[in-house]
């Protein structure tokens, strides 16, 4: 099942979750000067598993990521926009998922996609 995150309206901040039953905290970043956003996946002692990944619309932003520490998924951004600006999370313009691998298998066989 897809799990949407919701994205704080700050600059920086820490959100806990819950993905594929274990409890991990996630760092948004926006970065002002070049207008993008980024997360990071961390565990519950804020110790770093993925270093901050720029956000960008409609792309698996996890995809290469095999270590066995961060959540097993993908994290994507889902949008209309071509870029995700400091208020499009709030505004509603844009949200933040992630996707369990085995729910996307599911998916994938039930619309009879190739990987």
């Amino acid at each position: 099942m897809m799990e949407y995150i919701q994205v704080p309206d700050m600059n920086d901040s820490f959100s806990r979750v819950i993905l594929c039953q274990k409890e991990y905290l996630i760092r948004f970043l926006y970065n002002g000067e070049h207008d993008y956003w980024s997360f990071g996946v961390y565990d519950t002692g804020k110790n770093i598993l993925l270093q901050h990944r720029k956000i960008v619309p409609v792309a698996p932003l996890t995809h290469f990521d095999v270590s066995v520490h961060i959540p097993q998924g993908i994290f994507g951004c889902f949008t209309n926009l071509k870029h995700v600006g400091r208020k499009d999370f709030a505004n509603g313009n844009v949200e933040f998922a992630f996707i369990p691998w085995e729910d996307l298998e599911v998916w994938r066989k039930e619309n009879e996609i190739i990987r």
